[in-house]
């Protein structure tokens, strides 16, 4: 028999907060919803206020801002996650600025503790709790008083058997001297920074007393449904019995629809695996990739595409793949938002694959994808995409990326950002020039722990797709940007 005592965790009611918290909201807990202003912390304990209030689960919302209550409802009220007919039901609100005003603790303790008494509520909130510190400062009460009132404050909540919250204003430097962050369970930090043009919110997890939290900081958004958090992807590393279920490598492979090029990669692209196809503008990249998704039409594997440098209307323009997502073979996630961040964009990804089960993915570009986040999370592209990269993979779903590089022709690389690297596989599309015409080429650069073929084919681009065709021989400018002309060529 275990002599551990069991803690009921409350969901929060905030598209993946509880993800970050390790399940939930200990029971009971004692928490501290920190950060600068306008980051969401009201907005953040009235959503899970809302989420977790019934009759049977009533809530004390206790505000010392100064403004009343109704001020702050009116701005909630807009919220999808505002019932009013749980206010003054299950939930109520209570005006504290006229005791805080005396600067008397001890009028302030008694006060929420009658109320408390009264009410029996199970949820307890205190906004903003950083009006009482400002008040002990203005009234040149020690830091001992303080510090005796929020551990009297802390225990009183402990007692009543609530889940309890303070929200309040915070710079960093105070963190280091707060008595609060000693005190509370749990404490959420929230931030929203100004980065050039682009607004970027994030939250952390600081501290959730008793259970494993996600560790980090995450992008979360306040939309007309409240706050949405999307988790910071996490590497995480494969077990024994995982890697014992995974096909060995060369026993699964993906067709790409394209005739010839399953034998350049050696029978085609393994399952699971991410391949990146790298070429100038108009080398055939986008062409490539809707083979892709139509092969895995054909065999029963719907697809995702995720497009950056087209709108919606552009990328429906390819009556191909247009006709794929018309019939419900292909989803398509919306990138015309600015500032995105990786996670929002991976959490988009991973709901889709979800509910079509999707097999294959295809991200086009990188490049456009880049340019599409918001410049703080740009400035840790590489990062962020190893992350997505290996979450997405982990789930078994075979991935086809394009990046756009100029093609200097005497200088051979396979990503403008040096990314190249998060690919098992790469396929290079290449201008050449014979008989005074432009020329397309192709040819397989790798295939992680697979044979491949090392030619170098041309081929052209017709109503029917792609179309690969000989070998290139008697050519040596492809790589030094010295063309010699080959007659023999088709």
């Amino acid at each position: 028999m275990s002599n551990k005592v069991s803690i009921r965790r409350l969901p929060t009611g905030i598209p993946g907060l509880d993800n970050l918290l390790g399940g939930g909201l200990p029971e009971f807990s004692f928490n501290l919803i920190a950060g600068t202003p306008g980051s969401g912390k009201t907005t953040l304990a009235h959503q899970i206020m809302f989420s977790l209030a019934n009759p049977n689960n009533r809530a004390l919302f206790f505000t010392v801002l100064g403004e009343p209550a109704l001020k702050m409802l009116r701005y909630q009220q807009q919220f999808s996650f505002f019932d009013v007919g749980k206010v003054n039901q299950s939930i109520r609100f209570v005006n504290l600025s006229s005791d805080l005003l005396e600067g008397d603790f001890d009028r302030v303790l008694s006060r929420i503790a009658k109320e408390v008494k009264d009410y029996a509520p199970s949820l307890v909130f205190v906004d903003s709790f950083r009006s009482v510190v400002q008040t002990a400062k203005q009234k040149e009460q020690g830091e001992s008083e303080l510090q005796r009132f929020v551990q009297q404050l802390g225990m009183q909540m402990t007692s009543w058997q609530a889940t309890t919250f303070l929200i309040g204003e915070y710079m960093l430097p105070e963190t280091e001297t707060s008595p609060v962050f000693t005190v509370a369970d749990g404490i959420l930090w929230m931030s929203q920074n100004l980065h050039r043009n682009s607004m970027v919110r994030k939250i952390q997890v600081v501290k959730m007393r008793g259970q494993a939290q996600a560790p980090g900081l995450h992008t979360f958004r306040i939309g007309d449904e409240g706050i949405r958090v999307f988790p910071r992807a996490i590497v995480k590393e494969s077990t024994a019995n995982e890697s014992a279920t995974r096909a060995p490598i060369g026993e699964a492979r993906v067709p790409m629809g394209t005739p010839f090029l399953d034998d350049m990669l050696g029978g085609g692209l393994p399952v699971g695996y991410s391949l990146l196809v790298v070429g100038p503008s108009g080398s055939g990249k986008t062409i490539l990739t809707t083979e892709f998704l139509a092969e895995g039409a054909r065999r029963g594997e719907p697809g995702v595409i995720a497009a950056f440098e087209k709108s919606p209307s552009q990328l429906l323009g390819n009556k191909k793949l247009h006709a794929l997502i018309q019939a419900g073979q292909v989803g398509m996630i919306d990138t015309r938002s600015l500032d995105l961040s990786i996670d929002e964009t991976l959490h988009d990804l991973i709901t889709i694959i979800d509910r079509m089960q999707a097999k294959r993915v295809v991200i086009d570009s990188l490049s456009g994808f880049e340019l599409a986040l918001a410049p703080e999370f740009s400035e840790d592209f590489r990062g962020s995409l190893y992350r997505m990269i290996a979450e997405l993979t982990g789930m078994g779903v075979t991935i086809l990326m394009t990046s756009e590089l100029e093609d200097r022709y005497t200088d051979l690389r396979f990503s403008p950002f040096g990314s190249a690297f998060l690919a098992d596989a790469i396929v290079v599309q290449r201008y050449i020039e014979i008989a005074g015409q432009f020329k397309r080429a192709i040819s397989v650069v790798k295939v992680r722990g697979s044979k491949h073929s090392k030619d170098i084919r041309l081929f052209d681009i017709t109503d029917e797709g792609i179309i690969i065709g000989d070998i290139l021989s008697g050519y040596s400018g492809i790589m030094t940007g010295n063309p010699m002309v080959n007659p023999s060529l088709k």
